[in-house]
């Protein structure tokens, strides 16, 4: 918290700006998602300048060239959007909690991305957020889920990867992103305003080929695994 304080305080004078602009590009219908997303992929790395956090990135080139891809990353905190949102040229659709669809300014995001919202206690209406996801991959679209479904709380360690997560990469046949974040859970998750450095690795992505006899369980594991592996090599 004290670091999103010390944001605030240092782009105060942009605020204002900002906000405006965010409010203007909810207007879906005026304004397109590649317009709408390159705004804020612009600003966040003032934002995250001025929070006294590095970014280093890794793995850019294994992104799929055609669009129509699901990202994959471990959850940390509540950086790790950011973090997405900062090295992810192309626009990409964030899956967020229903816990969050009405906080301030976070509303206007969902808005401005299309942002799915899931109620994981919800099954209808999670599986009913995976056929969406699996109909928008499908016509080019690229997505963010985080598989875990919650924040570790275990810093660098990962919680075990829901298979459900994976249902619609399955039903769309797409690119799976596999995505390893290391200390972004310091940037918000700590009470420290040092600076840092935050990790993140986009590895290289799996294809239908490579999954297509796997059950979701076993995709998820295995993901998870890629991901482990890539921690405990940069942090060994």
């Amino acid at each position: 918290m004290e670091r999103i304080i010390l944001m605030i305080i240092r782009c105060i004078f942009r605020l204002p700006y900002w906000l405006i602009r965010i409010f203007q590009l909810c207007n879906i219908e005026k304004y397109d998602a590649n317009t709408r997303y390159q705004f804020l992929h612009k600003i966040i790395p003032t934002v995250v300048r001025r929070g006294r956090i590095q970014i280093e990135c890794t793995g850019l080139e294994n992104l799929p060239k055609e669009n129509g891809y699901i990202i994959f990353p471990n959850h940390q905190g509540l950086f790790d959007a950011l973090a997405i949102l900062h090295t992810h040229e192309r626009p990409v659709v964030t899956v967020m909690k229903k816990e969050i669809k009405d906080t301030f300014l976070l509303k206007q995001v969902i808005q401005m991305l299309q942002a799915e919202i899931m109620d994981r206690e919800d099954i209808r209406q999670s599986m009913q957020v995976i056929m969406n996801m699996t109909k928008r991959v499908k016509s080019g679209e690229n997505f963010l889920i985080f598989a875990e479904g919650t924040r570790s709380r275990k810093g660098n360690e990962l919680l075990d990867f829901k298979a459900g997560s994976f249902k619609s990469a399955m039903n769309a046949r797409c690119p799976i992103v596999p995505v390893a974040l290391i200390d972004s859970y310091k940037a918000f998750d700590t009470h420290s305003i040092k600076k840092l450095t935050v990790q993140i690795h986009y590895l290289k992505p799996l294809y239908y080929d490579d999954y297509k006899g796997m059950k979701s369980s076993e995709i998820a594991s295995y993901v998870a695994s890629l991901i482990k592996n890539k921690i405990k090599e940069r942090t060994s």
